[in-house]
């Protein structure tokens, strides 16, 4: 499954290269690709980070199973199998146990190579999802609806890839215009959110700033901000891995969308118990 959920969506990269050679590509596909990404995406890190692993705010049970099946459109495997395995990288971050560290993989430039691999795509053949459910994910476990939805994770995948072409050819009127809408909201799609939401493991453990003291490598990684939804101030959600907003300093919140979601949910009632880091306790963690 971890293989081809790799493979296939850069085969359908590689495909959508071909049927544009020569051409540009229409706005219905733009924008089947861009709603995609942003609904997808937001599943993952609203859903299957903030609130599944970290317990970063409250909200009604019918909401959480909204957003597990949204995230699981990500295709980035099952919401216990995403959850169990980044529980366990808190847990051993940086060290023996860390399921996806960049470290620790040799010294010099080829140590450094063969780690970034490693934590971007290398594990997922090795150690994704055989993190325990029980030991790492208990309260999805004992969730019968989330079994249900973890369950039926190929059913997900494949509405998430039926949600472009139904948009396609609504918009177009033909199977070619839905096939163009579903490679690019479908295969491309998958493609980029992978290797944004990778690179948290790879670029954000190994490249950019620090300011808090804490042991470990995580990093903030600004450009990366907006394309992953505020996930890349990957060394403030370490030291305060609670927080529903990574983004701490007033610049950094600017460009934290999925801490925009969670406010926005939280003005209209659909979020509650939401976690905040004070500047007291900033300061208080400053290195």
């Amino acid at each position: 499954m971890n293989l081809a959920g790799v493979l296939l969506p850069f085969l359908g990269v590689l495909l959508a290269i071909v049927l544009l050679w020569d051409t540009l590509v229409d706005w219905t596909s733009l924008t089947a690709l861009a709603g995609m990404y942003v609904l997808t995406i937001m599943g993952v890190t609203v859903g299957f980070h903030r609130l599944f692993t970290h317990r970063s705010f409250a909200t009604y049970k019918p909401v959480e199973y909204v957003l597990a099946i949204i995230g699981s459109m990500a295709v980035e495997g099952p919401v216990m199998n995403w959850v169990a395995d980044h529980r366990k990288h808190h847990a051993h971050t940086d060290q023996e146990g860390d399921p996806h560290t960049p470290h620790g993989h040799g010294s010099g430039l080829k140590g450094a190579v063969t780690g970034l691999w490693y934590a971007h795509m290398g594990w997922l053949f090795d150690h994704s999802g055989t993190s325990e459910h029980t030991k790492y994910a208990r309260d999805l476990h004992d969730d019968r609806g989330m079994q249900r939805i973890h369950k039926t994770f190929a059913l997900w995948v494949a509405i998430g890839i039926a949600i472009p072409a139904l948009f396609g050819f609504a918009v177009k009127g033909t199977l070619w215009g839905a096939f163009e809408a579903a490679l690019w909201g479908g295969p491309v799609r998958i493609f980029l959110v992978h290797h944004v939401t990778w690179s948290i493991n790879s670029v954000c453990h190994f490249f950019g700033r620090r300011r808090f003291a804490v042991d470990d490598h995580s990093t903030n990684v600004a450009w990366l901000s907006l394309l992953s939804m505020g996930e890349s101030w990957h060394h403030n959600h370490h030291t305060f891995p609670r927080s529903a907003f990574h983004g701490l300093k007033a610049w950094e919140r600017g460009l934290d969308p999925t801490g925009w979601v969670i406010r926005g949910m939280r003005r209209v009632k659909l979020a509650w118990n939401v976690v905040e880091i004070t500047p007291e306790r900033q300061q208080q963690k400053l290195a």
